[in-house]
């Protein structure tokens, strides 16, 4: 079961740490810290994308900011529950880390594939330049019951294809993850800036 669900989720990203350790969570006495790391995109921006490890892959005490960094593992997410309602969070969940001498321009630097279901009805709109988007909700199994919540976007051909789907279509696709910045209103008069994290799909499959 354990293998399968590797299969089904798979990420592949190199970039620069940003950030030192922050804990998260404890599982059996083995710790949890998220990190953040800096992946370059093809415009010469770049995505800040949260990272999820062990203190069994990595020192937790050293400093390892500014130093480049390859990542095997899986996109996951968890519900954090904030004032009144739960917030979906997102990080890569790390299983193999390689430390790099620099970034490569010629190796794929942000790969991710998912095979899941649909567990909302996709929407699609237009921006108002024409661009065709399609936001979806994938759920990807894993062991014991559990299923990660992945938000998708998908572009023109794409997203007109992704419109048809409905909900329990099971799909595979392939792309990049991505951050966007934006702002949350919290209050009146009050808001602020967040991230999110999403799926920017290259290619997908609808498995009748």
């Amino acid at each position: 079961m354990a293998d399968k669900i590797i299969e089904n989720n798979q990420v592949s990203i190199m970039g620069k740490i940003d950030t030192g350790f922050t804990f998260s969570h404890q599982v059996f006495g083995e710790g949890f810290y998220t990190m953040e790391l800096l992946v370059r995109r093809l415009s010469d921006s770049e995505d800040r994308i949260p990272v999820m490890v062990s203190e069994r892959l990595l020192d937790i005490t050293q400093d390892y900011t500014g130093q480049y960094i390859e990542i095997h593992g899986q996109f996951r997410s968890y519900n954090r529950h904030e004032e009144k309602h739960n917030r979906l969070v997102l990080s890569v969940f790390a299983r193999e880390v390689n430390f790099v001498e620099e970034q490569d321009e010629s190796l794929p630097v942000n790969q991710i594939f998912l095979d899941g279901f649909i567990c909302k009805p996709p929407v699609y709109r237009k921006t108002p330049l024409g661009r065709e988007i399609a936001d979806m909700l994938l759920a990807v199994n894993r062991p014991y019951s559990k299923s990660d919540y992945i938000p998708c976007i998908c572009w023109g051909r794409n997203a007109r294809y992704a419109s048809a789907f409905t909900v329990g279509g099971h799909v595979l696709l392939w792309g990049r993850i991505q951050s966007r910045e934006y702002m949350k209103r919290i209050g009146e008069n009050q808001s602020e800036r967040r991230t999110a994290y999403e799926v920017s799909v290259s290619k997908l499959e609808y498995i009748d």
